[in-house]
């Protein structure tokens, strides 16, 4: 598993199971209730609801899941209050993370996570301990197929972007946060479809694991922290073999 290879991530979780669809279901509905609530429950104005409303397509979740979530994030249903935190912590050999959760329970998130991380050989940091080995922006994953580098250079720089990175799996397209809903808008018009769109921490640098019991460990961790239904995304620096 290489923690900061995105691509294999997105392979990764196309490769869900049914056993574990109520969960993926569970996590898109919370994003998409927190996406309708800051921006408003119309995907015409609304880019960051239209991506998500796309993932939970490509997810097959039902039709019903995704209008009751909209309406919470609304009003127009009642719901659960959900706040947004992240987490930073080492995992074994020195492996960097960040951990995006939402939860209605602080107190219960913050112990399920830390149990998490001290299972598997890590501990949790204080804030900015970790989070300065990462870029914090906005994430385009988008297959070669679907456009010649460098069309989509003149399309993502426009839309404002700051780069596109070219390699064997395809293109990614970096932007600042603030400008995440604008690409992501400008993409869909384009009639480019990413493989995964998000606002992600991305690792400055790596850090090798060659030691099988470390690799372990870490990938324990992710595993952990992937069976806790308040988080929402993992990031990680570590630099080990598929």
């Amino acid at each position: 598993m290489a923690g900061h290879n995105k691509w294999s991530k997105v392979k990764r979780l196309k490769a869900v199971t049914d056993s574990r669809k109520g969960k993926v279901f569970s996590r898109l509905a919370r994003d998409i209730t927190l996406a309708a609530k800051s921006g408003g429950g119309n995907p015409d104005g609304n880019a960051r609801l239209r991506t998500l409303l796309l993932k939970a397509r490509d997810a097959n979740m039902p039709a019903d899941n995704v209008e009751r979530a909209i309406k919470k994030g609304t009003g127009e249903l009642p719901g659960v209050v959900f706040e947004e935190i992240t987490y930073e912590g080492y995992g074994a050999g020195g492996v960097a993370f960040v951990v995006k959760v939402t939860t209605d329970n602080k107190t219960r998130t913050a112990q399920d996570v830390r149990s998490a991380f001290a299972r598997n050989g890590g501990n949790l940091a204080s804030t900015g301990a970790v989070s300065f080995q990462f870029i914090h922006a906005g994430q385009f994953l988008i297959a070669s197929d679907q456009i010649a580098e460098d069309a989509l250079l003149e399309v993502a720089l426009d839309a404002g972007a700051d780069d596109v990175i070219a390699s064997e799996q395809g293109f990614e397209v970096r932007c600042p946060v603030q400008a995440f809903d604008r690409v992501a808008q400008v993409l869909e018009q384009k009639k480019l479809k990413p493989e995964s769109a998000e606002i992600a921490y991305i690792p400055t640098t790596t850090v090798p694991v060659t030691d099988p019991k470390v690799a372990a460990q870490v990938a324990d961790l992710h595993e952990s922290l992937d069976e806790i239904d308040d988080v929402q995304n993992v990031f990680s620096n570590e630099d080990s073999a598929e």
